[in-house]
């Protein structure tokens, strides 16, 4: 009779030991012969005529192993059910070497196994009075309002030719020719065209350049020409790697082949319908008022999305909770497509660690406070996203194209699948913000770029 008898090794970590005798493995052995028989083709044989000895002889060895192992699964598996233990993962076996398992000779065999038990805690961040947290409400600039209409104007502009260039807008299409500091072009250096805008350039390289024609050359070094960020773009472009401090030493002959400046657009009615034609803009007034009303809808977004990380950090750094490490750095190592050595492992642990903590504690809030998406809010929420992928927004409800691709759509089990939990973890942080105490800061944009990220670094 089988035996399954369990004891404590470690921190929520036990070893569970299944004993199997004769009378549990060898009957079903017996049926597995005989059934192997009646479907083998040996030579020599007529098919289901195969004698058992014969089947015994060839492949008695691995139907043994293999009916031993299927009952020492089920019982581990009927074990773990009844006792309702709520594991991670799989029990990992500790027997360092397989068992001497002979058909010949049956006999009780003793498996041992380790499993990593999950942890009872309580998300005491959620605690009446524990958490205080900021909500940052950014407020539209007018200089921000200015960038935006400038912007807006270039990109529905007209693009003209001027002889010369004399504006920082002006669009320059050059050649790059590596070559020396005297503009003696390098043979089999990097040959490249590019379009940039006048004021990418650092001033006294755009100074240089003002007056000049198509046709017309300067002569200049990567790393005093550009900005950091422009520099990184440019060298990317050339074929190096981003801050490549050699390359950015080189020096290139550029030829200027056309210049160009976009006509911006004037701001009249048919301008601003352009840009929202859902919208009754008559007024330049208005128009900035509706761009400042979308600027601040931008960055209401993105303070929530801060809020909702600096939220999942607070909860999964400032949770009480103790993990078994040793079982589930262990469990790295042999859980995954391919195993991995202990350096591999204990390297890969605080990022598993981190990600583990959240299902955990995500898991039960979603439970316990019965956070759930119904089928119908997974339509609408697909729906909403195919029409602002069209960019026809309620021009398109109700057409029967959009219906019957929806309907194809929710039988995609890997695209619900993924939108429920989008979703359901969208309800949980709404759900948590109202456990928390929340304080409303403004601030302006450039103040709220340079905000610090709520990030732990202590250990667990």
């Amino acid at each position: 009779m089988a035996t399954v008898t369990r004891e404590n090794i470690g921190l929520l970590n036990d070893k569970i030991t299944v004993k199997v005798s004769q009378e549990d493995y060898l009957p079903n052995f017996d049926k597995a012969v005989k059934q192997f028989s009646k479907s083998a083709n040996i030579p020599g044989f007529r098919k289901g005529m195969v004698p058992a000895g014969m089947v015994k002889k060839m492949h008695g060895q691995a139907l043994f192993a293999d009916e031993v192992l299927r009952t020492v699964e089920k019982e581990l598996t009927g074990y773990l059910q009844n006792e309702k233990l709520d594991i991670f993962a799989q029990p990992i076996s500790l027997d360092k070497e397989s068992l001497p398992l002979d058909f010949n000779k049956p006999d009780e065999y003793a498996f041992n196994f380790e499993v990593g038990l999950k942890p009872a805690f309580e998300v005491s961040p959620l605690e009446a009075g524990k958490t205080v947290m900021t909500r940052y409400k950014v407020k539209a600039t007018d200089a921000e309002v200015d960038e935006e209409v400038k912007r807006l104007q270039i990109k529905g502009g007209k693009m003209t030719e001027p002889e010369a260039i004399d504006n920082e807008d002006n669009v320059l299409n050059v050649e790059f020719e590596e070559s020396d500091a005297q503009g003696n072009v390098i043979e089999g250096g990097i040959k490249k065209d590019n379009s940039l805008l006048l004021k990418y350039f650092s001033s006294s390289i755009q100074e240089q350049l003002k007056g000049k024609k198509a046709g017309d050359t300067i002569v200049f070094q990567l790393a005093t020409s550009f900005d950091t960020e422009r520099l990184n773009w440019i060298l990317k472009d050339l074929g190096f790697e981003e801050n490549d401090q050699a390359a950015a030493q080189k020096y290139f002959k550029l030829t200027i082949t056309k210049v160009g400046l976009i006509e911006q657009r004037e701001l009249n009615e048919e301008f601003f319908k352009e840009i929202y034609p859902n919208e009754e803009l008559t007024t330049e007034a208005a128009f900035r008022a509706k761009l400042k009303e979308e600027i601040e809808k931008y960055w209401d977004t993105e303070s929530r999305n801060r809020l909702h990380n600096d939220l999942f950090e607070v909860l999964v750094h400032e949770t009480p909770m103790e993990l078994p490490k040793g079982f589930l750095t262990r469990w790295l190592q042999t859980g995954g497509e391919k195993p991995k050595t202990a350096e591999e492992a204990e390297k890969e642990y605080p990022n598993f660690d981190h990600q583990l903590r959240w299902t955990l504690i995500s898991d039960k809030l979603i439970r316990e406070n019965k956070l759930e998406v119904s089928f119908e809010e997974l339509r609408e929420s697909a729906k909403q996203k195919l029409m602002g992928y069209y960019g026809a927004g309620a021009a398109l409800d109700g057409a029967d194209w959009l219906d019957s691709y929806l309907d194809r759509l929710m039988q995609d089990e890997k695209f619900v699948d993924q939108t429920y939990r989008e979703m359901v973890t969208q309800k949980l942080f709404d759900w948590a913000e109202t456990k928390v105490d929340l304080k409303e800061e403004e601030i302006t944009a450039e103040e709220f770029a340079k905000l610090p990220h709520k990030h732990h670094h202590h250990e667990h």
